[in-house]
């Protein structure tokens, strides 16, 4: 296959499945290069093991472009945990990691109950048909991070409007950038009012416990991440897993009548879905050998979660969701290494309680017409999901 036949293959599915080529590459190349727009090379990774090594290598491989390309680093700036690399990333991520353990997170489960109950209550009263993306996956992940960061409830209607413009690309680039614009505008506001006098929610915490060495940038910035990694990626779980239960209807009645299989499901589901398809770009340190292909210092290189949680080292018929599969190696649907997702358990969390609730309000779910694939995108869901009851 041509460096440059499939320049977006990385990006593009059928159905819940990565394209044929991708398999392709993966079994004929361990590291393929593309050629993207202006004709420099990017090398793309799909293995499972050589993913593994380049997400779990920071000594030679950087998230910080412009420190990588002498163009001026990113540390300094605003920017989420996924563009800074060790001391700053780990300085930042040290503060937010007691945050995210199952012991703190447990705290906010009945508020994830009740927002999940709360946005079954208004499907339920708008009746049937709905479409399960804007009115359950969209608002439930939102409404989540609000709860985690201590959003006033009377700031929450303009936040769920913020977090879904952004992600809503069919109104255009302008739209959408003007959305993120007025996201980062509130939160520095936000931060700057915790600051004052800190609430209960992690904004509070954190500026309690580590107020003296964070500045309000930093803070709005990982807010920001908190945002943007956990709102897009869980509303394409939501939707997309809805819809493979939908498919599935004897695993759908394990989960809705059980509750003993639906930590298998979870996992199986992310494994086999992996919505985040790409993770973010690394840049090699320094000219180097990946698989036996040579690597310059400052290409960038690209590691496709989606393939990688295919491969076959990771058992048989990865192609095929399995909830009852015996042993699986760790999937790499949030990442490896330092930049794992650090929003994890929230998402397994927010998924565990959604689904079995959603299927019990209505046992006799059902699709009311075909749902709405994204065609090219870098988190992988739907775009609507009609249902009845």
């Amino acid at each position: 296959m041509s460096d440059s036949e499939f320049p977006l293959v990385q990006f593009l599915r059928d159905r819940m499945d990565p394209i044929a080529e991708l398999s392709q590459i993966r079994a004929e190349r361990a590291v393929h290069p593309l050629t993207i727009p202006g004709g420099s090379t990017v090398w793309l990774v799909t293995r499972y093991e050589d993913v593994r090594a380049v997400l779990g290598d920071t000594a030679r491989f950087s998230n910080d472009f412009g420190n990588i390309t002498g163009m001026g680093s990113n540390q300094d700036d605003p920017g989420g945990l996924g563009f800074r690399d060790p001391p700053e990333h780990t300085r930042l991520r040290r503060m937010l990691t007691p945050e995210f353990t199952m012991h703190r997170l447990r705290r906010l489960e009945p508020r994830i109950t009740a927002i999940v109950n709360e946005q079954l209550d208004l499907v339920e009263k708008e009746g049937a048909p709905a479409d399960l993306v804007s009115s359950f996956a969209l608002p439930i992940p939102s409404l989540v991070v609000c709860e985690l960061l201590g959003v006033p409830y009377e700031d929450r209607a303009d936040f769920l409007r913020f977090s879904t413009d952004r992600f809503d690309f069919s109104a255009g680039p302008e739209a959408s950038l003007q959305a993120i614009n007025d996201s980062m505008a509130y939160l520095t506001e936000l931060v700057a009012r915790e600051r004052r006098s800190p609430g209960e929610g992690l904004l509070g915490a954190l500026l309690r416990e580590h107020g003296d060495d964070v500045t309000d940038r930093e803070l709005a910035s990982l807010a920001d991440g908190l945002l943007t990694g956990g709102h897009d990626t869980t509303t394409s779980m939501l939707a997309l897993g809805t819809l493979w239960l939908l498919e599935n209807p004897e695993f759908l009645a394990l989960v809705r009548d059980t509750d003993d299989h639906i930590d298998k499901v979870v996992e199986e589901l992310l494994r086999y879905m992996t919505v985040v398809q790409v993770a973010f770009p690394r840049f090699a340190r320094e000219d180097l050998e990946l698989a036996g292909q040579p690597i310059a210092k400052g290409e960038m290189v690209l590691c496709s979660l989606s393939a990688a949680n295919r491969d076959a080292i990771l058992g048989e018929d990865m192609d095929t969701a399995d909830p009852n599969r015996r042993e699986l190696k760790s999937h790499l649907a949030f990442g490896h290494g330092v930049h794992r997702c650090i929003g994890a358990p929230l998402a397994r969390m927010e998924m565990r309680v959604a689904y079995p609730a959603l299927l019990r309000r209505f046992p006799g779910l059902r699709l009311a017409g075909e749902p709405a694939y994204r065609q090219v995108a870098i988190v992988y869901g739907l775009d609507s999901l009609p249902v009845e009851w």
